[in-house]
């Protein structure tokens, strides 16, 4: 893992597709941090950009198998991090490994505490929603379940939107989130969830999501 500036803030970036992409981009032209590792999801989506292949022609040290578990084999036995961002990333982040990172945050496709877990595009177009948003939030045990640190809300259409309509705005507002909270980060006391308001929905869920399962309504219904 290298060490090149100790002035700078070393940042781990987790994930897949064109957001984490633009976010680790970001990372890396950004003189006030230091992208030492990629952890990109594996295997890798088709139908957006490779994390994995971004990371390579950036000569950005990446865990190949994809599971942060690996950072901890004898090579980074002794690392610590100033920041995890995770991008979509697949898998639940256990405790030792949040105790590792000085801050550790997740960019969820919801307005949290609405819609926590998997497909919250998918369940805010099947439940006729007129509003989705973005959050950035600290990770916690329980999935997507901690502080929120900054948040944006936008209309959306669900009589004539599809699921990858709203997944593009999506990676816009979600972006543009990401740049405007970034350099106010430390400035910023991450609120409480209200936990009065909280929705779930997990993989076993997915069935039930009808016409809404799939990017697009046509092609859900051509694998129900």
């Amino acid at each position: 893992m290298k060490l090149n500036n100790p002035q700078k803030k070393k940042v781990i970036v987790l994930g897949k597709g064109d957001l984490a992409i633009k976010v680790s981009n970001w990372f890396q032209e950004n003189k006030k941090y230091d992208l030492i590792l990629i952890v990109p999801v594996v295997p890798e989506p088709k139908w957006t950009g490779s994390l994995r292949e971004w990371a390579k022609k950036n000569q950005i040290p990446l865990i190949e198998s994809g599971h942060y578990k690996d950072i901890s084999g004898v090579k980074y036995s002794n690392w610590e991090i100033d920041l995890a961002f995770s991008v979509f990333y697949d898998k639940i982040i256990e405790k030792w490994f949040i105790e590792k990172c000085k801050k550790i945050l997740n960019l969820h496709n919801s307005s949290l505490p609405k819609y926590r877990g998997v497909n919250p595009i998918n369940w805010a177009l099947k439940n006729n929603e007129k509003e989705h948003g973005v959050t950035i939030h600290q990770i916690a045990l329980e999935i997507d379940s901690g502080p929120i640190v900054s948040q944006v809300k936008y209309s959306i259409y669900p009589s004539f939107e599809e699921v990858r309509d709203v997944y593009q705005k999506s990676l816009d507002y979600g972006f543009l989130l990401f740049k405007k909270t970034m350099p106010i980060l430390e400035k910023i006391e991450p609120r409480y969830q209200d936990e009065s308001l909280v929705t779930y929905y997990n993989k076993k869920d997915k069935e039930a999501l009808g016409e809404r399962k799939d990017f697009t309504k046509d092609k859900s219904n051509n694998n129900l």
